[in-house]
């Protein structure tokens, strides 16, 4: 079993660069602006109910960083527990050049065997980025990143949505694939698919509802990012900023849940205060 992950202000923090004024990682935004946004929020909620500027927060699967490096530099101290080495040597290298390398700790292992590597309900937040799909048993997954959860600590779960795939293989002409997907327990399109599960938003949210926590929001990711052709976000004049801004404005809406290429679900404990 393997815990992939793909795919982010205080005033008295230094502020990362945000995924929008940056140029070369525009393309990059497109994945990752709406999770950072939500979880950015959710941190520092965190941090004025605690009154604590550093927060203690797990990273399930957090790979090379992408959301690790992004929430170390907000001050915050980060445990990136991944499956490969490969992941972990980039992740050490990344913090390195960030700045933020005594506040990154990487650590090899998966969500199975979690507690093996990481203390049983100590941390502030958790992120669940890309697990679930790969994991053997999704509900034992999400069961034991809460237990990790300090009381009222807050879960970031994203995942595949099935939706999404369904679209995205009828627009390419694959129909058959289209409608297997639309039929298949776990989402997949076919024997090729390299995803081995997806999900539609009630299943995530019943899986997070059943491991003890209240749903705080759920958003549509990458709704139109995948189907946009990429000459014309790259070459048309404003054309990243208007899309980064219909993104963020369609994932809120639970119309566009169900065509979403990725679901994420802010879980809170259930003392933790509203969103």
């Amino acid at each position: 079993m393997s815990d992939p992950m793909r795919p982010p202000v205080s005033p008295h923090r230094p502020h990362p660069a945000s995924p929008r004024s940056e140029p070369s990682r525009s393309r990059a935004a497109l994945r990752t602006a709406v999770v950072w946004d939500v979880l950015q929020e959710a941190l520092d909620r965190r941090v004025k109910a605690t009154g604590r500027q550093a927060l203690d927060v797990l990273d399930t699967g957090g790979g090379s960083g992408n959301f690790a490096v992004p929430a170390a530099r907000l001050g915050h101290r980060v445990t990136v527990v991944d499956p490969s080495p490969n992941a972990l040597f980039a992740l050490e290298r990344r913090a390195a050049e960030a700045g933020v390398a005594d506040r990154v700790r990487g650590v090899q292992g998966d969500a199975r065997g979690l507690f093996d590597v990481v203390e049983r309900g100590g941390y502030d937040a958790v992120l669940c980025h890309g697990v679930l799909e790969y994991v053997d048993d999704p509900a034992e997954g999400v069961r034991n990143v809460v237990a990790a959860l300090r009381p009222e600590g807050v879960l970031s779960l994203l995942a595949a949505g099935l939706g999404g795939a369904v679209l995205a293989r009828a627009l390419a002409g694959h129909f058959t694939e289209a409608r297997h997907a639309l039929d298949d327990p776990d989402g997949r399109w076919g024997e090729g698919d390299p995803v081995p599960r997806r999900f539609t938003a009630d299943q995530l949210t019943g899986l997070v509802e059943s491991a003890g926590l209240r749903v705080g929001a759920v958003h549509g990711v990458r709704v139109f990012a995948d189907l946009v052709p990429g000459v014309l976000v790259d070459t048309e004049p404003g054309a990243m900023e208007a899309l980064l801004k219909l993104e963020a404005a369609a994932a809120e809406l639970a119309a566009f849940h169900s065509v979403a290429t990725q679901l994420h679900v802010l879980g809170e404990a259930r003392g933790a205060e509203e969103v």
